[in-house]
């Protein structure tokens, strides 16, 4: 991984590690409310970061391997493993998405320089470099972070998120949270301090245990 990709990658951590830190402290009642997403609960945005990392994962390890692992089968099953873990109770979901973020992390992390120049082939989409998903995953977990309207929005981006070059049709998705109206701050009970984290260190989604079973690469 050369150092703008690390560079990139660390930024997935701290976004990652912003949404986890959110997760933590949303109650079960917090999290059947509905999003900013039209349809969506709280629970169902967690739910669908976390399955955007399994794609993101296998898609990195059909890199690696120089086979298809698809995560999933079909859009439908993607589908219907979001809304099973949406259903969880608010500390098996953050660790779902804790395992998930992790379990991508290590892949990525662990993928040989070469292969970020390998096409991706994803259906309804021209291929692209794997580098591009570094990318794609940053923009996903930053702005399903705004989408859960727990107070965090656009103000609260990064620079280095807020000015990043972004293709179409993430450029749009990003602008399109500007104009989501402002959140109400959720009142929540304190949270268990967590230490700030660091580029490098292991993901803190570790820190709430192992899921149910884990995720192989």
């Amino acid at each position: 991984m050369d150092a703008a990709l690390r560079e990139l990658s660390d930024e997935i951590d701290l976004a990652t590690q912003r949404l986890l830190d959110e997760a933590r402290t949303l109650t079960d009642d917090d999290l059947r409310v509905p999003s900013l997403l039209p349809g969506w609960s709280r629970a169902y945005v967690l739910a669908h970061v976390a399955r955007g990392a399994d794609i993101t994962r296998s898609l990195l390890a059909g890199v690696r391997s120089g086979q298809d692992r698809p995560a999933y089968a079909s859009a439908q099953e993607v589908q219907a493993a979001t809304e099973r873990a949406a259903a969880l109770p608010a500390k098996e979901l953050a660790t779902d998405l804790a395992d998930s973020a992790m379990a991508l992390r290590t892949v990525a992390r662990q993928l040989p320089e070469e292969a970020w120049r390998a096409p991706v082939r994803v259906l309804g989409l021209a291929p692209f470099p794997a580098a591009e998903l570094l990318t794609r995953r940053l923009t996903e977990v930053e702005l399903h972070h705004c989408d859960l309207g727990t107070g965090y929005g656009p103000g609260d981006w990064p620079a280095a998120f807020a000015a990043l070059e972004l293709a179409e049709p993430l450029r749009t998705q990003r602008q399109d949270r500007l104009d989501h109206p402002a959140p109400e701050t959720v009142t929540r009970s304190p949270a268990r301090p967590v230490a700030p984290y660091r580029p490098g260190q292991p993901l803190p989604g570790s820190w709430i245990g192992p899921g149910r079973g884990g995720r192989r690469a």
